[in-house]
């Protein structure tokens, strides 16, 4: 059976969580009758200090949702470069909600406080676009699973806040960074006006992200959920699996943080152009080939091929991503087949 290690997304439910789905009450969520949903919304936004929450069946929706609360048509967010938001929601901010971005450039993702209010412009009046709202990425994904400064975070959310400026929290992997960091969630949660946190990623829910905010974003955000098309019925047997997610799977995250670690440290023993391990603090290991004359493409056909899958990000760079579906034993095989592939031919 091949190794998939293309994303933390394709984790399967354990027998322990479809069991915890079978045995779920449930209700009619457009109604606000579903008590698993509700019971979930109302934990998860305690978690993080939030008024309330809103289940949604993405994070990409989360996100959109969020954001469309702070930012009117035509005014801007600004996010950094290689974002999720900007670059892997597929103009959903525009196309939806008539969001204009602007984006600020960084090493690995990693936020600096100043390079955001650098470029900020509130209140602009009639000539320019004005900035309503900053986002942030927790873990950055494209940046290699890095974990923002809570020094910075808070900065960034104080100067900005002090400008009229909103803040957004793309907080897909959150629980990856507060394993990592061992900032709580409530630390991270009070800095920001917006909150999406996904629980289909490293906590191995099948689906599912939660949006947070006030009770009053949070009802508008309930309206527009409705008006995509993405209001659901008896869903609490996916808030179940979250649930459940929540309660057995937070803490183990730090075991996906020592494989990802371990991978990439054998390869970077291959060549240390490849990946910084002292860089690698959660699940992704990013694979830089441009100095070892191979493509990311190739190196993700000839990993297929020996039963390894990975996913070719750019031209010359390829992602790995631990997941609770990806154990000890596997992990050893991996670096086997990537010490092999990795051999230019």
């Amino acid at each position: 059976m091949a190794i998939d290690l293309r994303s933390d997304t394709v984790t399967k439910p354990s027998e322990a969580m479809r069991a915890a789905m079978a045995s779920a009450e449930v209700g009619d969520d457009v109604y606000g009758d579903d008590p698993t949903v509700n019971s979930l919304e109302e934990r998860v936004a305690a978690m993080f200090g939030h008024q309330a929450g809103l289940f949604t069946p993405t994070g990409s929706l989360a996100n959109q949702l969020a954001i469309r609360t702070l930012v009117k048509p035509g005014e801007e967010l600004l996010a950094e470069t290689r974002s999720h938001i900007v670059r892997a929601e597929l103009g959903a901010a525009a196309t939806f909600s008539g969001i204009t971005t602007r984006t600020w450039p960084s090493t690995d993702g990693l936020l600096k406080a100043d390079d955001a209010l650098a470029i900020a412009h509130e209140n602009a009046g009639p000539y320019l676009v004005s900035t309503k709202a900053i986002a942030v990425e927790n873990t950055h994904n494209f940046g290699g699973g890095t974990v923002q400064p809570i020094d910075e975070i808070a900065k960034l959310s104080s100067a900005a806040h002090a400008r009229g400026i909103a803040m957004h929290l793309d907080g897909a992997r959150i629980w990856n960074a507060h394993v990592a960091s061992g900032v709580s969630c409530a630390e991270y949660g009070k800095h920001f006006d917006t909150i999406s946190v996904c629980l289909s990623k490293g906590l191995g829910a099948p689906i599912g992200s939660i949006m947070l905010s006030t009770k009053e974003r949070v009802a508008e955000a309930r309206i527009w959920r409705k008006r995509y098309g993405a209001g659901m019925r008896q869903v609490g047997i996916i808030a179940a699996a979250a649930h459940y997610a929540l309660d057995h799977n937070i803490s183990r995250l730090a075991e996906d943080h020592a494989r990802a670690k371990k991978i990439a440290t054998a390869l970077a023993a291959i060549d240390s152009s490849l990946v910084d391990p002292s860089k690698v603090h959660t699940n992704i290991v990013g694979l830089e080939l441009s100095k070892i004359g191979i493509t990311a493409a190739e190196l993700t056909a000839r990993c297929k091929d020996a039963g390894l899958w990975i996913s070719a990000l750019g031209p010359h760079y390829a992602r790995l991503v631990t997941h609770l579906d990806f154990d000890d034993a596997q992990c050893d095989e991996a670096i086997e087949i990537l010490k092999r592939t990795l051999v230019v031919k």
